[in-house]
Formats: C-alpha cells, sequence, structure tokens
C-alpha cells in the first residue's frame, strides 16, 4: 500500500546561533589544515604568487565541507556553550 502524498513541510531554518557556531568550527578546522601543511605549494598547480594567494580560500571551502559533512562535533559543543542547548 503506498502512503499518502502531500505537500512536503516546510523545514525550519537554521539556527543563527548554530550557524555561527558551525562559521567558528570551519575557521578552527582552516587553521588546522593550515598547521597540517596542506597550505603549500602543489605540483597540479605549478605554485607561484596566485597559488599561495589563493589557498587560504580553497583551505576554507574544505572546512565548510568538513562541517557540513558533520565536522569534529565543535560546533556543537560551541552552541551549547553558547546558551544554544537551554530550552
Amino acid at each position: 500500500m503506498l502512503a499518502p502524498t502531500g505537500p512536503v513541510p516546510p523545514t525550519p531554518p537554521p539556527n543563527p546561533l548554530m550557524r555561527k557556531a558551525q562559521e567558528l568550527e570551519a575557521a578552527f578546522l582552516s587553521e588546522m589544515l593550515q598547521h597540517a601543511g596542506l597550505d603549500g605549494a602543489s605540483d597540479s598547480f605549478g605554485g607561484g604568487a596566485g597559488e599561495e594567494q589563493f589557498s587560504s580560500f580553497l583551505r576554507m571551502e574544505q572546512a565548510r565541507q568538513m562541517v557540513a559533512h558533520g565536522g569534529i562535533g565543535l560546533a556543537e559543543q560551541l552552541f551549547r556553550a553558547m546558551g544554544g542547548g537551554k530550552e
């Protein structure tokens, strides 16, 4: 038997406090990626000043994707510490 179809309820907008916590986690992860040596010139682009200048954008996007896929749990801890977990 098929389930009745109907309009899908809209998802609630993300909590602004959680969004800020996720931004903080992404900034932290970006810094950690830099210190792990993932900001150095690679053979695939040929290096140069342009690569050095734009590698931070790549690192930050990688960090954002890490957070979007679960991250390391720092955003949840920051969210609770900022009072976001209180009802």
